[in-house]
């Protein structure tokens, strides 16, 4: 069974004004996408998590964590950790805990929760 990670922002953090994000996205949005995804992966037979992070100190840790207590095949990094200029660092630290914890696993980027089954599956074998 292919394991996914699905690795974004807590929706409580935030900043729903700024224009990099898709319009009209909101923490209720958000979390119905994730649910949607979850639903998706299993639905394609693959296990996934959800790792929230915030954007502090504690996000490379959390995801090195969540990498440490599973094998992942995919880890989805989402747009709200990748598309906001001023979340640059962030992103570049997430996906270098990836390459380090979790050499193996495929890296993807979704565009908005819900179609982050289909940026998993650009990278994982079929079948």
């Amino acid at each position: 069974m292919k394991r996914v990670l699905l690795v974004g922002l807590d929706p409580v953090t935030v900043n729903y004004s700024d224009p990099a994000l898709p319009p009209g996205m909101n923490a209720e949005k958000i979390h119905a996408g994730v649910k949607l995804a979850l639903a998706d992966m299993a639905g394609r037979g693959w296990h996934a998590e959800n790792c929230l992070i915030k954007p502090d100190e504690t996000a490379v840790p959390a995801v090195e964590r969540s990498l440490v207590d599973g094998r992942y095949d995919c880890v989805v990094v989402g747009a709200g950790v990748r598309l906001p200029p001023n979340r640059l660092a962030l992103f570049e630290a997430v996906v270098n805990v990836v390459c380090r914890a979790a050499p193996a696993a495929a890296v993807a980027f979704n565009t908005i929760p819900e179609d982050s089954a289909d940026a998993a599956a650009r990278w994982l074998p079929r079948g």
